[in-house]
């Protein structure tokens, strides 16, 4: 993994839940079948009601059309992100849209696990409430040696809290292959 990420922003709300996330009626695709699993990746983020997509009107998609990688690589999210149930599915399909990092005010603790465990996306948190500060379609820059957020679009800096152990993981592709990697396993 690049210390630096790139890529538009896709600003949502507080509370997002899983079922926001990836909604329990495309559960039934396999996550190993290359071809099938991008389906995830199509209806990731399908289900999230306007009042939360932090967007007037709901006026830009997450997923155009038949496609099943968005533009936007980064999630800018409030509080509470990746709350209700505990399906690694939803990790899993942000990063089948093409997301990189989510960053947000804090977390569900079973989505940040399922997160890192799995390998799936970085999960970064911010004292701040960037979700106010942050529109949809700015040209964000993360840098993970220095934990700052850069807003290209408005040319402001953020502060990013330290992910210690927890980015080796996630560059390693997961718990397991962290271990082996150190060979723990």
């Amino acid at each position: 993994m690049e210390n630096i990420i790139k890529g538009k922003a896709f600003v949502l709300g507080d509370n997002i839940h899983t079922d926001q996330i990836i909604p329990a009626e495309h559960l039934v695709y396999s996550l190993t079948d290359e071809e099938e699993s991008k389906k995830y990746g199509h209806f990731a983020l399908s289900s999230v009601p306007i009042e939360k997509s932090g967007l007037p009107n709901g006026g830009i998609k997450f997923i155009e059309g038949d496609n099943y990688i968005s533009e936007y690589k980064i999630i800018i999210g409030g509080s509470n992100f990746g709350c209700g149930s505990s399906r690694e599915h939803a990790p899993f399909a942000l990063q089948k849209a093409g997301v990189l990092a989510i960053v947000a005010e804090s977390y569900a603790r079973i989505f940040y696990r399922n997160s890192v465990d799995g390998g799936f996306l970085v999960p970064l948190e911010t004292p701040e409430k960037l979700n106010n500060l942050v529109s949809t379609g700015d040209e964000i820059e993360i840098d993970l040696s220095t934990y700052f957020l850069t807003n290209k679009t408005t040319d402001k800096t953020y502060t990013l809290n330290n992910l210690g152990n927890v980015l080796p993981i996630v560059e390693a592709g997961g718990i397991f292959d962290y271990a082996r990697k150190n060979n723990m396993i």
